[in-house]
């Protein structure tokens, strides 16, 4: 199994397969509209932009799972990205990330990249990765797959997406 068997629903609703995505890199993400960290939208579209033409996406799966910083329906959301940060990458259907109606694509990222890199400035203890094991532990949690679909990466969220960048280049 890989990342190009899933099938997901896109922010309108509609089923989409993930195969249509082979041959690209691909970082996936879980967002949040009203979090603090939800200016990073702004980083991702100027990567997104950057490496759209070289084969790279953006898939954008927003949670309501941390602190309901997601409140709003899928209409909302994409709404409110496209208006406040001109998002042009992908999105799907707001879903769970963790627990026992976490999304099979993310139960899939967490067990096949189960340690994050973590920026060196916002380093967390070993207390809390064992508080929190593989879970995703806050909206804008990457992961950085290859055209193989390899997930070669999981950025904690505090990893902004231009310090991902190096990473991506080498991906390309």
């Amino acid at each position: 199994m890989n990342i190009y068997d899933f099938k997901v629903n896109d922010i309108n609703g509609k089923e989409v397969s993930l195969d249509q995505y082979k041959g690209k890199v691909l970082l996936v993400i879980n967002s949040a509209t009203h979090c603090g960290l939800t200016p990073q939208y702004k980083a991702l579209q100027a990567l997104y932009d950057e490496y759209k033409d070289k084969g790279f996406e953006i898939l954008d799966f927003p949670s309501n799972q941390f602190m309901n910083q997601a409140p709003e329906d899928n209409d909302g959301i994409k709404s409110f990205c496209e208006l406040n940060y001109q998002t042009t990458f992908p999105q799907f259907s707001k879903i769970n990330v963790n627990g026992k109606q976490a999304d099979p694509v993310f139960k899939y990222l967490k067990a096949k990249a189960p340690n994050e890199y973590r920026n060196p400035k916002h380093q967390q203890g070993i207390l809390s990765r064992i508080f929190f094991g593989t879970k995703i532990k806050w909206n804008f949690t990457k992961f950085l797959i290859n055209r193989e679909g390899v997930i070669v990466g999981r950025f904690s969220p505090s990893f902004k997406p231009e310090e991902i960048k190096q990473y991506i280049e080498v991906t390309i």
